[in-house]
């Protein structure tokens, strides 16, 4: 099952591996004239009514495989404002054949004329609430009607994130969703056809440009509405703590703090005035610092544990102390990794190991992609984390869903990448759900990096990813 704005992101990935959205259409379109030759004998009377959207814009291609139809087809609304230029396209198609077409510019003008069945193709999956004019109206005919209705995608009023149905919904006796089931169509009282639209399977599987959909910010937010990181890092090396926090400013956060030892506080600081520095009296994290962490890491949408940290046993007991302590979202990176497997958290976990931390943690690897696969949607459930393990191909999992990732390239074999990585699923991880933080942050950091190769070729460092890790996601 996937929501609207699942089937949003499918849709778009689909296009980034090269299947284009007019061929969608068209697959689409055919499907539901499939459906209609299934509830209507030829020469029945079928009136279309369309919307001005892509849902709209199946039901125009479906036209053109019913000529053995009494057709007729409806636009809602006034043609220069479809508002795809896919359908735009398919309705010229129709007028340019003369097929028969009526506009609706006045709910008063709506007429269905007696069909024996009718095509909802008004409103699709990114729609909610109740119905406005001139759909209102024309739901409620569909619904007055002794037609059979044959639903588009989904009913025109069924909300397809919630699964609600509006009051003022159309009651379809018949719904035509295309690749797969959405929210809210089993409880209908209709019966439901899934089409094979010619949508690859790797277009859930492979994070691409249409993940980037998942990304909103409202015009309206204030400071912090779209984050506030904390970063614990530092001591042994002092890089690693500040490319993190930096990266979780390019990631969209609104605030940053990095929690470090009072030694290394300075040069932290030194990299970026935009980092907010929070230093503790030491060289480097020990148990007895944990209590104001913990106190820090409460008030923040997201704990970035490891960068720079070190190995020293009394910092690894600090690390399993605070975790076991913090019951939100924390991304686990570099030596604090070591920890995971035995501590008792009630944190969501978004370990981001490479291969040899992944073993280290007592998973297994694979050089072949598709058996890493397996090996880490296995550990993910094993250890009830989420996993994104750095690789040639990224693979993502919470041992549920799984995800794969493919930008980026051998130039960022190069120290500070993984830092960058941290810091940028952090800031995501305070807007994201944690598999698709990861998957995002995957994506972004590797296709920075494939930017700047393209640019200046393998001898890229860490710091260069920052610039571009903004245009990868909003641009």
């Amino acid at each position: 099952m996937l929501t609207g704005s699942e089937m949003a992101v499918v849709d778009a990935n689909a296009e980034a591996l090269g299947v284009p959205r007019k061929q969608l259409m068209e697959s689409s379109g055919h499907a539901l004239a499939r459906e209609v030759r299934t509830h209507a004998a030829p020469g029945d009377r079928i009136t279309v009514v369309a919307g001005r959207g892509n849902n709209g814009g199946d039901a125009l291609v479906a036209a053109r495989f019913l000529d053995e139809y009494d057709l007729r087809l409806c636009l809602l609304g006034r043609p220069e404002t479809i508002t795809t230029d896919i359908a735009r396209e398919n309705w010229e198609a129709l007028q340019r054949a003369e097929y028969s077409t009526t506009q609706v510019r006045d709910s008063a003008a709506f007429s269905l004329s007696d069909p024996d069945l009718v095509v909802d193709a008004m409103l699709g999956t990114g729609i909610a609430g109740d119905l406005r004019e001139p759909a209102a109206t024309a739901a409620r005919a569909m619904n007055e009607s002794d037609a059979t209705v044959l639903a588009v995608d989904v009913p025109s009023g069924l909300d397809a994130e919630s699964g609600t149905l509006a009051a003022s919904a159309v009651e379809a006796d018949h719904v035509v969703t295309f690749h797969d089931t959405k929210p809210g169509l089993d409880d209908l009282d209709a019966t439901v056809t899934v089409a094979d639209i010619g949508i690859p399977e790797a277009a859930e599987l492979f994070v691409e440009r249409g993940d980037l959909l998942r990304l909103d910010r409202d015009p309206a937010s204030h400071k912090g509405d779209n984050g506030e990181v904390l970063v614990v890092g530092g001591g042994p090396y002092t890089g690693a703590p500040a490319l993190a926090a930096q990266s979780a400013l390019r990631g969209g956060a609104d605030l940053v703090r990095v929690v470090c030892p009072a030694s290394v506080a300075r040069e932290v600081q030194g990299y970026s005035e935009n980092l907010i520095v929070l230093p503790y009296d030491d060289d480097r994290l020990a148990p007895t610092h944990v209590d104001r962490i913990a106190d820090h890491a409460a008030s923040h949408d997201t704990l970035v544990l490891g960068p720079g940290l070190g190995d020293a046993d009394e910092t690894l007991d600090a690390v399993a102390d605070l975790l076991a302590r913090f019951d939100g979202t924390a991304v686990v990176d570099a030596d604090a990794l070591q920890v995971v497997p035995e501590v008792e958290t009630d944190a969501d976990l978004l370990c981001t190991p490479h291969q040899g931390e992944l073993r280290a943690m007592g998973g297994e690897t694979s050089e072949d992609w598709r058996e890493r696969l397996s090996l880490v949607e296995s550990f993910a459930a094993e250890i009830g984390a989420t996993l994104l393990v750095k690789g040639p191909y990224d693979i993502v999992s919470d041992g549920n869903r799984t995800r794969v990732g493919r930008t980026g390239n051998a130039g960022m074999t190069v120290g500070g990448t993984g830092d960058v990585l941290a810091g940028l699923s952090g800031a995501l991880a305070c807007v994201q759900a944690p598999i698709d933080a990861a998957a995002l942050a995957a994506y972004a950091n590797g296709a920075a990096g494939d930017r700047v190769v393209d640019e200046r070729g393998n001898g890229l460092v860490a710091t260069d990813l920052l610039e571009e890790i903004p245009t990868v996601l909003w641009a």
